[in-house]
């Protein structure tokens, strides 16, 4: 029987509908999900072994859950996802304003209603999507909004006293009777705010004023906060913690692989931007590497986090740089180049909180500081470190010794970020090849890597203190480090 037909409460009794509440419904499609083996939080990756598993263990204990973690953990995100635990359709009183169960009505609406029409009482049927309310935790939100008030302008309009319970304004939560209902941000809630949800919690009842309203509602909870905000902008209190049954600590990812996954899913390519741009792989490995740098950097506020919007946006911005190079040449596609990297500070200086607001490391030159920093990791990852004396990877005294010596007779390579193709790999090949050098790079080099890795190499080199690499106006210079520690410049800053 298609339950959608199913219009009056006499119909729905001789369906056989059973009343459930929410928790236990969540509860039952949750075991059914997990026997089935199906993917519950779908998208939320490097959680498979921490998170989830809590998550699912706080459902399956019918409790109210909140979760702790810095910005950008997918908070929000698996909040949302649980809607996809709740069933297809409800019935509801028609009219209601609170969700109420035909055949457990608790306003005094669908009270009334049910007895005056009987079975005759119309029903209709309430989809999943329309079961799930989230609400921004701001310090201007009061009570009215959340739980309700009384309506003045109701009570004239219907000529009631104030005392009659059909003046109430619901809020949000009673609204969300047999609903999701997410607070994020809870710290952000002022205290006294935080206090009206005592009652909702634990003896799932709200008060309104003067009111001596029971409303058993049915809600399943779900807040989100930032562990530091306890000490910084606000703080949860005491026994609103100890009425949250679940405390679920979010993380950052924990390996790299995840974190490229993340990124990869998460950023808004076009078709066009993948078809007509290469990214070495290389490339995204040094956008997941800033993060990383990020988040262990000394100039970074780490009780802040470092989202992984961060490398979303950063990457995002990578192909754009090269698209606007293709634009500019009139090309018909390209390869991503380490030059484009500056286009992606932008996407860090705006994802970052420093320890030291103002102080000369200011959010650009600290942006710039990780990238060479990304730069010098993944190098030294996957090429011998040329600062050291005799390299691990290599049984030769310096890999990188014909190019030095290059650079000691007085070469010097400039790229610039909108060359075209052409430019851009006739610099690089006339500077040296690959085969030259005893790396065992087979698994990095492919055909659309080669001058990717080549332009690697020389920044490696410059962030190892090997050659200088100095900024020119949208573009490097590369030469001997010798030759900068004699110019005017590096003399004058020395007197200086």
């Amino acid at each position: 029987m298609d339950i959608l037909t199913i219009n009056t409460l006499g119909e729905l009794k001789k369906s056989g509908y059973v009343v459930k509440s929410i928790k236990q419904e969540i509860r039952d499609n949750l075991i059914e999900k997990l026997q089935q083996k199906e993917t519950i939080f779908k998208g939320v990756m490097g959680y498979d072994n921490t998170v989830i598993p809590e998550v699912e263990r706080a459902i399956l204990s019918r409790h109210n859950i909140i979760l702790l973690g810095l910005r950008g953990q997918a908070k929000t995100r698996i909040a949302r996802l649980m809607v996809n635990l709740l069933d297809e359709y409800i019935p509801v009183v028609k009219g209601s304003e609170i969700n109420d169960d035909p055949l457990a009505p608790i306003s005094i609406f669908a009270r009334e209603l049910i007895a005056i029409e009987g079975d005759k009482t119309p029903i209709e049927w309430l989809h999943r999507s329309e079961r799930y309310t989230e609400k921004l935790a701001t310090p201007d939100v009061s009570v009215a909004d959340l739980i309700g008030d009384i309506d003045p302008i109701k009570a004239a309009a219907n000529k009631l006293s104030f005392s009659d319970e059909k003046v109430i304004h619901f809020g949000l939560i009673p609204r969300s009777h047999r609903c999701i209902f997410v607070i994020n941000e809870l710290p952000d809630l002022q205290a006294r705010i935080q206090v009206s949800l005592f009652n909702i919690l634990q003896e799932e009842d709200i008060q309104i004023r003067g009111f001596k309203l029971r409303l058993p509602l049915d809600i399943q909870f779900l807040f989100t906060a930032n562990p530091e905000d306890y000490t910084n902008r606000g703080s949860i209190v005491t026994p609103l913690k100890d009425r949250i049954e679940s405390q679920i600590l979010t993380h950052y990812p924990k390996s790299l692989d995840i974190s490229l996954e993340i990124t990869q899913q998460e950023a808004r390519i076009l078709p066009t931007q993948q078809s007509n741009i290469v990214v070495p792989a290389l490339a995204k490995e040094l956008i997941e590497q800033i993060a990383i740098e990020a988040r262990n950097s000394e100039y970074v506020d780490a009780k802040s986090g470092v989202s992984a919007r961060l490398t979303i946006s950063a990457y995002e911005n990578l192909i754009a740089a090269a698209e606007r190079r293709i634009i500019i040449n009139k090309e018909k596609n390209t390869t991503i180049r380490l030059g484009d990297f500056d286009a992606v500070i932008p996407s860090i200086t705006g994802k970052i909180e420093l320890v030291y607001e103002g102080e000369q490391e200011g959010s650009y030159l600290v942006a710039q500081q990780l990238i060479r920093k990304a730069i010098r990791s993944v190098f030294t990852k996957y090429f011998p470190d040329p600062s050291t004396k005799k390299s691990k990877k290599s049984k030769l005294p310096n890999t990188y010794s014909e190019i030095l010596k290059e650079f000691s007779e007085g070469k010097s390579i400039t790229l610039m970020n909108e060359m075209t193709n052409a430019a851009y790999e006739k610099v690089l090949d006339d500077s040296f090849k690959l085969d030259e050098l005893p790396i065992d790079s087979a698994a990095l080099l492919t055909e659309n890597s080669v001058f990717f890795i080549k332009e690697l190499i020389l920044h490696g080199l410059a962030e190892c203190s090997q050659i200088t690499k100095s900024n020119v106006q949208n573009g490097n210079n590369f030469s001997d480090i010798m030759d900068m520690m004699m110019s005017d410049e590096f003399l004058n800053d020395m007197e200086e």
